[in-house]
């Protein structure tokens, strides 16, 4: 017998395989079409997620059965492009800053990430030109040339490889091996939960994959505070998508009186979730407690040249193979979502649940490690590659997994969460709030 996605990606989680048979599929078929198997790794995410949600519900309620798990392929789709679904007071947000696209250039085709202002700045003073001009000066350079000048100007631009490419790469090579996430155990301390409050989740993370595993945990009833520098604001439409149920707060950690604030907020917290890349927090001390739950995000995974370099979703497309695979040599293509985003999020909310799950029977501060080009691994070399897309498929309608929601930010229609289980949650306690406008303080 075949072993499926969620039978895989629930052993890389450690979990006890007879309770994979808890989980039941339905909802409509033939979404997220792709010539790469895209359902399979979305469904097989949440799927672990909400079972991982569904465990430790269990655990944490005196050891009762594990709940049912049901994953509906029409709530998965639907939150696996929740930045589009997403209306605020009836206006659509804009995905991508013009600047973030594929460009030709003089060999092939570089993909930048110019949505931040600061990156923007950085990929315009590495190419010595203005808006206007990024097409023609991209035109006359070799896409590595510029993959390293723009990495060099602290912007992000990434060559289109081949998945032959993306093998030879040393990074590449780096992530070829191995499961889609790791876990450690690092000592023997006890865990931090302490009484019946909600469980503290510091959240350190930006766009998309951190966002959405944080979001996950509000969503289960975990006071989720979220912290980001004054002077490097979220932007608004993203923090709309995936703040519901979090609070926001602003602390400058060069700061000495912020940085104490930091530290006291650590001092207290169950889960300390981080979206920079590995090393970025070092200068600030210890970012870890005994018997904190640590989830480490990465774009490139912790080892291998790149490990410290930053990534975004579509550049790991790019530089995997996986916007030729769908797309063409002529016209690089891309995912029908931003899977691995939205994949290593439902992932990494799992990882952090099984093992705070485990940390009430043997302790143990915990390392969550995972990385975008891991779940693109996953995707291009594990699962199997779909059947093509009916010819008379039935169109999508994705409202039923849609509600709206009045709050600060106007009134939002957005995606509910796909992670569902008998008697779990079904919709955010609250939606967000004003960037940066919380204390920054537990509840």
């Amino acid at each position: 017998m075949t072993t499926s996605a969620t039978e895989l990606l629930w052993a890389a989680l450690d979990g006890d395989s007879g309770l994979t048979g808890r989980v039941s599929y339905g909802g409509p078929s033939g979404l997220l079409a792709a010539r790469l198997p895209v359902m399979e790794l979305a469904r097989a995410t949440v799927a672990v997620c909400a079972l991982a949600a569904a465990e430790y519900a269990a655990a944490a309620g005196g050891c009762g059965p594990i709940p049912a798990v049901r994953v509906d392929d029409g709530a998965v789709a639907t939150a696996f492009v929740s930045e589009r679904r997403l209306l605020v007071d009836g206006r659509a947000p804009v995905a991508f800053a013009p600047l973030s696209r594929f460009w030709r250039t003089s060999d092939g085709w570089v993909r930048t990430h110019a949505n931040y202002p600061h990156h923007r700045a950085a990929l315009l003073a590495a190419l010595g030109t203005d808006e206007a001009g990024v097409e023609s000066a991209l035109a006359e350079r070799r896409a590595l040339d510029v993959e390293e000048a723009v990495y060099a100007a602290g912007g992000l631009a990434i060559a289109l490889r081949t998945p032959e490419e993306w093998a030879a790469h040393p990074q590449g090579a780096a992530v070829a091996d191995g499961p889609p996430l790791t876990r450690e155990r690092l000592d023997d301390a006890p865990p931090r939960r302490r009484g019946s409050g909600p469980l503290r989740v510091l959240d350190l993370t930006r766009v998309i994959a951190g966002p959405v595993a944080t979001r996950t945990l509000a969503l289960l009833g975990a006071d989720v505070l979220r912290i980001d520098p004054p002077r490097l604001p979220e932007l608004p439409d993203q923090h709309a998508d995936t703040g519901f149920g979090k609070r926001s707060a602003t602390l400058d950690l060069d700061h000495p009186a912020d940085r104490r604030t930091f530290d006291e907020l650590l001092d207290r917290a169950d889960v300390l979730v981080t979206g920079y890349r590995p090393g970025a927090l070092d200068r600030f001390g210890p970012a870890t407690r005994p018997g904190l739950v640590v989830a480490r995000l990465s774009a490139w995974g912790d080892d291998g040249p790149w490990s410290g370099r930053r990534g975004f979703d579509s550049l790991v497309q790019a530089a995997t193979g996986i916007a030729l695979l769908e797309g063409s040599p002529e016209r690089p293509g891309a995912l029908p979502a931003q899977a691995l985003d939205h994949g290593t999020g439902y992932l990494l909310a799992a990882a952090v649940l099984r093992s705070l799950t485990e940390q009430r029977s043997d302790g143990g501060t915990r390392l969550v490690r995972p990385a975008l080009a891991r779940t693109a691994r996953f995707l291009t070399h594990v699962l199997p590659r779909p059947a093509p897309p009916a010819a008379d498929a039935v169109p999508y309608a994705p409202g039923p997994w849609l509600s709206e929601s009045a709050g600060p930010l106007g009134r939002l229609r957005h995606a509910r969460s796909p992670v569902s289980y008998d008697g779990g949650p079904e919709d955010w306690a609250r939606p967000p709030g004003v960037w940066g406008g919380d204390a920054a303080a537990w509840t």
